[in-house]
């Protein structure tokens, strides 16, 4: 029985390689017949038996209800079919033509294999540039032309997502760090690695440009391109923000920065899901390639939020920007951060308590790079800072700076310092002065006597004489009041190494000869 079944698989699959083979000599001829013909060509899917077909709505696949149904005379067209210029041909005609080269666009095809289908990818490109030139043109003046019919119609939008969907929609590889965890899980992923550069990426770089230029064409109808431009579609734009390749990452930020200024409709929804974006990446994975990109468009968002602030963006300060500073990758997108972060300040004022606050409780501990940063960030939001909010948390933020100013890591010691060259930081320490001195004064002689290194050194020395020339009385009397601190600790050690000496006398005693002291 099981030597029927192998010999029946093999008459299947002798007479499935005949069918191959006498379907070939066609596609030869008909690629020899397109040859000499200038204009771009496409490809079609039905002749292609292997073609795969969407099962889910994730699939990067075409769904065929994207395209009209051609007429059973277009049912078996070559492989490769002529199609004239866009701007050859009439404006009622354009529609049909469009979807037909739309249909080209949808093609995917193996870009890691430069030898494998290379008219087909050149007649995709063709087709792409002739797409995005045709979306970018101009719309023809009503005076002129008073009875064209709309450009871009509804079918052909539809067409459009489908067949960029198709393209950009594709399994990301994995990251650094997922291919070397799956070599060895205890290996260090390799942060000065290069990035992976897509090989497709000179299509994809004109499937992104159409689709930026569809969005800001004044011919795309938010009212239609909604339905097409959803919010499955946004979402999926955003799970691509991973992407390793810098180069797709630009582009995404710029679609969906365009995308939010456009589609009004979307903007609580792109909110929402930036937000998620960022809860799991805080909370969860620690890993992700497009913070900073997301940071960076929020930028631009929060720097035309109305006043007064919605609690929702507070929400949002409070519970994703701020918790931004965790994670041990924050150099990667501070930048960014402390833009957004400076933003919310300048916006409203009365956030400045909440942020440094914040900033406090994410201050590093060990990782003395961090803290450079967050004292860059620090300075940035003090200057946008009013006296009633300084006041609020002046007490934990300069305990905060004195032990900075101890550091032993003489850059964060020196940004410290540096606080004290910004005029409106040593305006409102001024004015403060009665509580800031006695908290500083302690950390800045500490410095003078026993730090290592000789510009910590200068640079304490002049913000010491900062505080002289401010107030003269106040500081002989922080100065009066650190000599007694000093003596009193001094006197406490005396005191304890008395009291230990005592103990080992009297134990010695006790014990006779045989006891062993040991210092």
């Amino acid at each position: 029985m099981f030597n029927k079944i192998i010999k029946r698989g093999n008459r299947k699959g002798a007479r499935s390689e005949g069918a191959d083979a006498a379907a070939r000599p066609a596609a030869t001829s008909s690629s020899s017949a397109a040859a000499p013909a200038a204009a771009p060509v496409t490809v079609n899917h039905a002749s292609r038996a292997s073609a795969p077909t969407p099962s889910s709505p994730t699939s990067p696949h075409l769904p065929a209800s994207a395209f009209p149904i051609l007429p059973a005379s277009a049912a078996s067209p070559p492989l490769l079919e002529p199609l004239p210029l866009i701007r050859d041909v009439a404006a009622a005609d354009r529609p049909g033509l469009l979807i037909r080269k739309l249909r080209l666009v949808a093609a995917l095809f193996d870009f890691s294999d430069s030898l494998k289908h290379p008219r087909e990818k050149e007649a995709k490109r063709q087709a792409l540039l002739e797409l995005v030139e045709y979306v970018q043109s101009p719309t023809p003046s009503s005076a002129t032309t008073p009875n064209t019919p709309a450009r871009l119609p509804d079918a052909v939008q539809e067409a459009l997502v489908a067949a960029i969907s198709a393209n950009i929609f594709r399994p990301l590889p994995p990251a650094l760090h997922e291919s070397a965890a799956s070599i060895d899980p205890n290996a260090t992923p390799d942060d000065e690695e290069e990035p992976y550069l897509d090989p497709a990426w000179p299509h994809l770089q004109l499937v992104y440009e159409l689709l930026l230029r569809y969005v800001v064409s004044p011919d795309t109808d938010t009212k239609l391109a909604k339905r097409h431009v959803d919010h499955a579609f946004v979402l999926r734009l955003l799970d691509h923000f991973d992407s390793e390749d810098p180069r797709e990452r630009e582009y995404l930020k710029t679609v969906l920065h365009r995308i939010y200024g456009k589609f009004m409709v979307h903007r609580p929804f792109i909110r929402k899901a930036i937000n998620n974006v960022f809860y799991r990446f805080i909370f969860e994975t620690e890993r992700h390639n497009g913070i900073g990109e997301l940071l960076e468009i929020l930028g631009s968002i929060i720097n035309g939020f109305a006043l007064p602030m919605k609690e929702e963006h507070k929400l949002f300060l409070g519970r994703a920007l701020i918790p931004l500073h965790k994670p041990k990758s924050v150099a990667i997108y501070h930048q960014q951060l402390s833009y957004c972060i400076v933003q919310f300040v300048e916006k409203d004022f009365k956030l400045a308590d909440a942020v440094i606050r914040g900033l406090l409780k994410y201050w590093p501990v060990i990782n003395c790079q961090k803290e450079v940063l967050f004292l860059g960030e620090l300075e940035e939001v003090l200057e946008a800072t009013q006296q009633a909010e300084f006041q609020r948390c002046m007490v934990p933020l300069f305990k905060q700076i004195g032990r900075c100013l101890n550091s032993a890591h003489f850059q964060v010691a020196e940004r410290a310092l540096f606080l004290w060259n910004n005029d409106h930081i040593v305006s409102l320490i001024a004015q403060n002065r009665g509580v800031i001195f006695p908290i500083i004064f302690e950390a800045l002689e500490r410095n003078i006597q026993s730090h290592w290194n000789q510009a910590v050194h200068g640079l304490t020395a002049n913000v010491r004489k900062m505080f002289l020339d401010m107030d003269s009385e106040l500081f002989e009397e922080c100065q009066q009041q650190y000599i007694e601190k000093v003596a009193k600790a001094k006197e406490l050690e005396e005191q304890r190494e008395s009291a230990w000496r005592h103990l080992e006398a009297v134990a010695a005693k006790a014990a006779g000869d045989d006891m062993v002291l040991v210092n």
